[in-house]
């Protein structure tokens, strides 16, 4: 009796001791983290067509193109970024449907009809903050 109990204490003990290790995370744990954070940049517009994502748009949708950093195997794709203008505090969701090679790592192209909503097609290029959003959410 007194060895079985001895038995089950170790097991007990290795089992607890497994489960308190840390654990390694993968590229689909850290994707989920990166989505927490704000970024900041600078907003562009680009005349929308057929985009990285393998969807056909238009200048008047809300959409986004996110730098090539990023967008990385298109993970992103579909997923809405609600997106601030730092110099008037206006603020507008787009849609990510695009890489945008020539963005840095915070930056964002967007769509004509969306860039309107921050600012004027005049003014070309704002100063940003902007996060995406929860995976279902939805405007």
């Amino acid at each position: 009796m007194y060895r079985l109990t001895i038995i089950l204490i170790t097991l007990c003990t290795i089992f607890f001791t497994v489960l308190a290790a840390p654990l390694r995370l993968d590229r689909a744990t850290t994707g989920s983290l990166e989505k927490r954070i704000t970024h900041t940049g600078e907003g562009t517009w680009f005349e929308v067509g057929t985009g990285a994502c393998g969807y056909t748009d238009t200048d008047d949708d809300p959409i986004v193109a996110i730098s090539a950093e990023i967008y990385n195997t298109g993970g992103n794709c579909n997923q809405w970024i609600h997106i601030t203008n730092t110099d008037n505090g206006q603020s507008a969701y787009g849609k990510t449907r695009d890489e945008c090679e020539s963005c840095g790592s915070g930056s964002l192209d967007m769509s004509p009809g969306l860039f309107e909503e921050l600012s004027t097609l005049d003014t070309g290029e704002i100063p940003i903050s902007w996060h995406f959003m929860s995976e279902d959410w939805s405007p």
